[in-house]
């Protein structure tokens, strides 16, 4: 099974990435490829520079990571309440290439902050728009307080019963 996962964020010290890292360890007999936002960065989507200068390499790379993947594993960091501008901006650049962004590849939709409510808004906005950009969402999960529930020196989730949740919804991704 090839796992693709990423982080929407393109923050160095995304928390988002250690939770995505974590979770997709957990998968066995899995190859797994970790992308860094910050190399598929382009121009900020607009209808004129897409007619000036076509859709951007860097788009149809992504494009084409998703549709080379047997499953995907996103962890969403909120900004404001909603997408990182740098995931917005790739998705949309994306979505030019296909609407069907996802390619009906199953997922794992995750998500977390330092606060209580876990980017709980920007995963539910994921979560109800994923089906029209043909994603196969098999299961979600928020993970509050991120710092309470998480060692980041030993890279593991601290709270027995987030483990359980998470452990769940990967079998979900992998049946």
């Amino acid at each position: 099974m090839k796992v693709l996962a990423f982080a929407a964020s393109n923050s160095r010290q995304s928390i988002n990435n250690a939770l995505v890292k974590y979770a997709t360890s957990r998968i066995e007999q899995a190859e797994v490829e970790i992308l860094d936002l910050n190399d598929f960065e382009m121009p900020i989507y607009s209808i004129d520079r897409e007619k000036e200068h076509g859709i951007p390499e860097q788009a149809q790379r992504f494009y084409d990571k998703v549709g080379g993947a047997d499953a995907i594993v996103i962890s969403f960091a909120e900004h404001n309440g909603s997408y990182t501008a740098a995931y917005k901006n790739i998705f949309d650049w994306v979505s030019r290439i296909d609407m069907k962004v996802y390619q009906n590849t199953p997922m794992l939709l995750l998500a977390t902050s330092p606060g209580p409510g876990g980017a709980q808004s920007v995963l539910n906005t994921a979560v109800n728009s994923a089906p029209y950009f043909a994603a196969d969402v098999k299961a979600h999960l928020s993970i509050p307080s991120f710092f309470d529930n998480f060692d980041l020196e030993k890279n593991t989730l601290v709270n027995d019963e987030l483990t359980t949740s998470l452990e769940s919804a990967l079998k979900k991704l992998t049946n």
